[in-house]
């Protein structure tokens, strides 16, 4: 079958009128048009919609049954091409972003509170997993984006870099190692070391770093949050070493926050999208809003 969207409005218009001459004019219309159209219409459906006379006209029983679902018809479709003319200019939309919580606690509140003010229309969900969790996200399309540290292999997904994240040392306020402007790995390697849990990336890195410097902690406590580490270095119970992108988390709890040498640490963190999958235009927008945000700092 075969009817048009205009043959749809015209059926529809001319049903609330009763008169052609009406319905003419709310069309723009000539009336030997409105009649082709319509005739046209019930060519396709296979009978008349309309009952007419000399006088007036008016809508067959079966014309009559159908036009509550006609104007639903109308009405869908209108709405459907308004809500996606609106997704396209960002004035309504969604957007689902996998990011690692060390970032999600320090940086990207900042981000979120740009784009907020740019595209108040635009529902964001926030999923703050470790970085394996964020790719895998991404990966699968559970996440349009994904922000985390770069990974030494990319699969399925393709990795836009933001900036350069460098690794430092974090003591107790009260330390004798506060004291100091720079810190080994040998020096932490002294002091209990309080380490992320076994199997995260950033616990693989720190492990590397301590093989290359030759150096094994003396005493080796684990936690699975940065947060969980930070507090616990806060009371004086080791020392660590966390990415920079944390140092404001951890100076509001009174640590002190130090380079850290022999070897440095040093990754790309950026954003991740799915490879050869179109973006939405909030998608795009949130990259654009990040590099803007990245390059000025």
């Amino acid at each position: 079958m075969n009817v048009s969207l205009r043959q749809l409005r015209a059926f529809v218009t001319l049903a609330g009128c009763n008169s052609f001459a009406e319905a003419c004019e709310l069309l723009h219309l000539s009336q030997p048009a409105l009649s082709v159209s319509i005739k046209k219409m019930e060519e396709a459906v296979g009978g008349s919609l309309f009952s007419r006379s000399t006088r007036n006209v008016g809508l067959s029983p079966e014309g009559r049954d159908f036009l509550p679902t006609a104007r639903r018809l109308l009405a869908d479709w209108e709405q459907a091409f308004d809500d996606l003319g609106r997704a396209f200019s960002l004035q309504q939309g969604k957007l689902s972003i996998a990011v690692m919580p060390s970032f999600a606690m320090n940086q990207f509140p900042e981000v979120l509170v740009s784009f907020r003010e740019r595209y108040p229309d635009i529902n964001i969900t926030i999923e703050d997993v470790v970085m394996e969790d964020v790719i895998e996200a991404v990966r699968q399309g559970k996440a349009d984006l994904g922000i985390t540290f770069e990974p030494e292999q990319l699969e399925a997904v393709d990795f836009l870099p933001l900036f350069t994240d460098r690794f430092i040392a974090v003591v107790a306020g009260d330390s004798p190692l506060a004291r100091r402007r720079k810190l080994d790995w040998q020096t932490l390697a002294g002091q209990p070391f309080i380490a992320m849990n076994r199997g995260s990336w950033t616990r693989a890195t720190t492990d590397r770093a301590m093989t290359e410097a030759g150096v094994t902690p003396r005493q080796l406590s684990e936690a699975n949050q940065l947060a969980t580490i930070g507090r616990m270095v806060s009371l004086g119970l080791g020392v660590s070493v966390v990415p920079a992108l944390c140092r404001g988390q951890m100076e509001a709890l009174g640590i002190t926050c130090r380079a850290i040498a022999d070897p440095v640490i040093e990754r790309q963190v950026g954003v991740f999208t799915r490879r050869r999958h179109p973006q939405s235009s909030a998608t795009q927008a949130m990259m654009a809003l990040l590099e803007e945000q990245f390059a000025r700092s």
